[in-house]
């Protein structure tokens, strides 16, 4: 039976672990935190997993939450104008719905699965030294904490990271009490508020430890009005700020907001950092090799609302090819294509994630303006989310651009 040994348990390393130990595999899980300690922690992240990533959890049998967390069934977009009024408003019907859990809710539960189960569980913080000890003793291992010092094994690829600093200032708050949505108030959706020039607000339905609740995301313009979180300790002070500024910028999200509460005193998080793409081989000082997983290798901006999905898909391509390897080393060669696999899905969302983290060209524009007139565009534009590839077809090219609005004008005129 092969040893493996999986570092950091976040949504990729458990699910990979998961997956594995389910194909017969010895799996050993390296977290820095047990499960009643996730369970109890801060929030971690935004999440918001669309079909496909979702449905990898189901083939593997561990889509727990899934009769609980809301379903979301459509991804909405608003533009506010220079006066705070809605220029822009629409909502784009998912073809498959999407779901957020906490990841405080799902890492503990899966940490606890992987050990019922007989996995091996080891809750230690991993430094690159613990790596060089124990890599020789496993078959092959996997880096998947994204976060410390283990990340700076894998060298920065510039050819893929067009950005050096962090390109937004991120701001979470968890809360109970937010009012129904009254553009649609009979299906839950994710909503994406862009104000342009100072950041965008995102709002998605989510189950956390106490139930349903929203998540209210701000990605803020660094040195601008939103770039206000940092130094700020007090859980209360952060949800407070984070209404002022919907009231000043989207008080259409704030009239549902006035009588929300954070769920927990740890609801709340604020951070930057750059997006980046990594080599995906890691030298030990022993000469011994490891794989980085998801965000260690590709850390995309939230503004797409792509890291929990890039884990997930992340975790099944590299599950597919471990199990296609049989008994032949896990060697530089097999890394490297396996990295290959994984970026043949990873590329798009790259590229789409920071497009977005620019200010829109003029035939975006008309994208989504297009949208709130023609449903099928706006249908378009959400299912973009589950598959980033189909945004090569009609997004980034002026004109593809034009002619997709041209095909979708000339069916509805005729």
């Amino acid at each position: 039976m092969r040893k493996i040994l999986i570092i950091g348990a976040g949504q990729s390393g458990l699910q990979l672990a998961l997956g594995l130990q389910s194909k017969g595999y010895e799996v050993t899980l390296m977290s820095n935190r047990t499960a009643d300690e996730i369970r109890s922690g801060r929030v971690m992240s935004t999440q918001c997993m669309f079909h496909t990533a979702l449905q990898h959890e189901r083939d593997l049998g561990i889509n727990f939450w899934e009769s609980q967390a809301p379903r979301i069934e459509g991804l909405g977009v608003s533009v506010a104008a220079p006066d705070a009024s809605r220029a822009v408003d629409w909502v784009g019907k998912l073809d498959g719905y999407a779901q957020s859990v906490d990841q405080r809710v799902k890492m503990a539960g899966w940490m606890e699965t992987f050990a019922q189960r007989g996995g091996q569980l080891v809750i230690h913080g991993a430094a690159v030294s613990d790596l060089d000890f124990f890599a020789s003793r496993y078959d092959l291992t996997l880096v998947s904490a994204g976060k410390g010092e283990l990340v700076s094994m894998f060298g920065r690829d510039a050819s893929r990271s067009p950005y050096d600093a962090p390109q937004r200032a991120l701001s979470v708050a968890y809360v109970h009490g937010m009012g129904p949505r009254p553009e649609h108030p009979e299906f839950d959706a994710v909503r994406c508020n862009l104000v342009p020039g100072v950041g965008e607000l995102f709002v998605m339905p989510t189950l956390t430890n106490t139930g349903r609740a929203d998540i209210l995301f701000w990605e803020g313009v660094p040195g601008g009005p939103l770039d206000a979180f940092q130094g700020i300790k007090d859980p209360n002070e952060h949800l407070a700020l984070t209404l002022e500024l919907l009231k000043r910028f989207l008080p259409w999200e704030y009239d549902r907001s006035t009588k929300v509460e954070l769920t927990d005193a740890n609801g709340t998080l604020a951070g930057r950092y750059a997006p980046t793409v990594r080599n995906p081989i890691g030298r030990l000082p022993s000469g011994g090799l490891v794989l980085g997983v998801a965000d260690v290798v590709v850390a995309n901006d939230p503004i797409t609302g792509q890291g929990s999905n890039s884990a997930s898909k992340c975790a099944a391509a590299y599950l597919a090819s471990i199990v296609e390897r049989g008994d032949q080393p896990f060697d530089a060669e097999w890394m490297q294509a396996t990295f290959d696999r994984y970026w043949q899905t990873a590329q798009h969302v790259t590229k789409w994630t920071n497009a977005m983290l620019a200010p829109p060209p003029e035939h975006v524009l008309n994208i989504i303006g297009a949208a709130g007139q023609l449903q099928p565009v706006a249908d378009r534009f959400a299912n973009g989310f589950n598959n980033p590839a189909d945004f090569e077809n009609f997004f980034f090219d002026p004109d593809k651009a034009n002619a997709y609005l041209a095909s979708v004008t000339g069916q509805s005129a005729g």
